[in-house]
């Protein structure tokens, strides 16, 4: 597996090889089982992906962008969303994206952040006109997420945080 980014320096972080190894399975195994437990009266949202011609780095991040903003979160979280890297398949490349949010407040600026790892494919085989598949996984967890397939829930950020403060107090300086 072939890694391409800004910063060579990049590790492979677990979210993001927990992502390539679900695409590459679920390319190996064509019947794949969808994610269960949404109810039918909630909308999912989602947004219209790029074309794989019609895709670049800066494309992915933008519609990234619009496809956070769809989600039901308060106004007080905000994000950044950095590209991380690529990596290169026979098939597919993989666009590895990161969106690190956090609640920052007037009295507390810097706050404990969670972290939402993105990829999306390109495939190298598939017709061109087709979008892009889009996966998505939150810090520390393992459940790979599609976009129109998951509702987004606020509650798993403000978990990741919560764990993180609980770990830090735990520990001993």
């Amino acid at each position: 597996m072939e890694t391409h980014g800004p910063s060579p320096n990049v590790n492979l972080t677990a979210e993001s090889a927990q992502l390539v190894k679900t695409l590459l399975e679920k390319h190996r195994h064509t019947i794949t089982k969808e994610q269960e437990g949404n109810s039918p009266e909630s909308e999912l949202k989602n947004i219209k992906w790029v074309a794989n011609k019609d895709f670049t780095m800066e494309v992915g991040k933008q519609q990234i962008g619009e496809y956070i903003q769809t989600w039901d979160v308060q106004p007080c979280w905000l994000y950044s969303l950095d590209f991380l890297f690529t990596t290169e398949e026979e098939h597919h490349t993989f666009y590895h994206y990161r969106a690190r949010f956090s609640t920052p407040t007037p009295r507390k600026p810097i706050q404990g952040t969670a972290c939402v790892y993105f990829i999306m494919d390109t495939s190298k085989v598939r017709d061109q006109t087709l979008p892009v598949e889009v996966h998505f996984v939150v810090e520390s967890n393992r459940l790979v997420h599609t976009p129109g397939r998951t509702r987004f829930r606020e509650k798993w950020l403000a978990d990741v945080i919560e764990s993180k403060t609980l770990l830090r107090n735990a520990v001993q300086f």
